[in-house]
């Protein structure tokens, strides 16, 4: 400091020059500035730069392909609006997730069901992370592959499969309804039959049931008590549909489900317990207890029956249209089932020409 001091006090105002003398006027008394713009200078064109719709853009579907972690996955897939009222019109979409190993079998058929709908619909689908997809840009499966993880049948990461298709699907705040299929499952409706049926009702279709012997409650752990115990242990079909308050909490459960990724393993086949379970022992009164997927067990064994194409006729698949009763909205209906499964590749050409005669698409 006392060396900036001394600095200044060297200056004496006898050792600064003086300013330059101002320019001369012309006769005018006007000095005229060089303009920036010369003569050949395009003119400049005001832009009003454009608004952004920040709610549009929240309500568009995200892309399908994305670098997140499981992690930060269900992390952005679990941010909810406290608000129920939208302030867009939005249109309730059905989410389709398909949990294959390789490619949709069935897609032609798929194909049909879903033409003229376009708005109403999203479809989702997990495979083997080495399966490359290979649909033309015209089909509604081109670019509809999620980031993807190895799930084994009978492994709780073919749970994890399914809480990831979900979790994508939730991404779009438009899908309220949300349904999971497999490569081998076909519509036994049309579009807006299955639309209908799903938007309109006012319960989820998670089936789930107590199941004594060695392929129910033989499959219960000890080590899952006492937060679940034998008496809470249900057992129902992996193919469920939900509504999307469900859908959220299935992929943000942080007590039941890491349970059952630690204790559920071998042959206790988490795919048929965890969801029956959770969804029982949280929310009973959401849920209709029963799948909208008909399989036929009647052969026995781990696996249902496959429906080959000699099997596939007029008669067959009106019986599984309406060969039953349920309830519906509380009330009895004869439309149990939307779709059904396992059906070989090779009754395609038959389901292709039964579709418009007893489907109606």
């Amino acid at each position: 400091m006392d060396f900036q001091l001394y600095q200044l006090s060297v200056f004496r105002a006898s050792d600064i020059p003086p300013p330059p003398p101002p320019p001369t006027l012309p006769s005018g008394g006007v000095i005229e500035l060089p303009s920036p713009l010369s003569a050949s200078s395009p003119p400049i064109k005001e832009t009003r730069k454009e608004k952004r719709n920040y709610i549009k853009e929240f309500f568009e579907p995200p892309a399908t392909r994305h670098n997140m972690t499981d992690e930060e996955l269900f992390w952005r897939a679990s941010l909810v609006p406290k608000i129920p009222k939208y302030p867009i019109q939005r249109t309730p979409k059905i989410a389709f997730m398909f949990l294959t190993r390789g490619k949709v079998l069935l897609a032609p058929l798929w194909e049909k069901f879903f033409r003229g709908h376009e708005g109403f619909y999203s479809i989702y689908v997990h495979s083997d992370p080495s399966f490359v997809q290979t649909m033309p840009k015209s089909s509604v499966f081109y670019d509809r592959w999620i980031p993807s993880k190895i799930a084994r049948w009978g492994e709780m990461n073919m749970v994890e499969a399914e809480r990831r298709l979900l979790a994508n699907a939730l991404m779009d705040i438009s899908n309220e309804r949300f349904v999971l299929l497999s490569e081998s499952c076909i519509p036994l409706f049309n579009f807006s039959t299955v639309y209908d049926y799903l938007i309109n009702s006012t319960k989820s279709f998670v089936e789930s049931y107590d199941l004594p012997g060695p392929v129910g409650r033989g499959r219960y752990s000890q080590m899952m008590s006492p937060l679940i115990t034998l008496e809470q242990w249900r057992k129902g079909s992996q193919w469920f549909e939900v509504d999307r308050f469900l859908a959220i909490e299935v992929i943000t459960d942080q007590t039941y489900y890491p349970v059952f990724w630690q204790y559920c393993k071998n042959d206790c086949y988490g795919d048929e317990h965890y969801l029956p379970t959770f969804v029982d022992m949280k929310f009973p009164t959401r849920n209709a207890y029963k799948t909208l997927t008909y399989v036929d067990w009647s052969k026995g064994g781990p696996h249902p029956n496959r429906f080959r194409r000699e099997e596939v006729t007029e008669e067959f698949l009106k019986k599984l249209r309406t060969s039953s009763q349920c309830y519906y909205n509380e009330r009895i209906v004869n439309v149990c089932h939307l779709f059904a499964r396992k059906f070989s590749p090779n009754s395609l050409d038959k389901l292709l020409r039964f579709a418009p005669i007893v489907m109606n698409f």
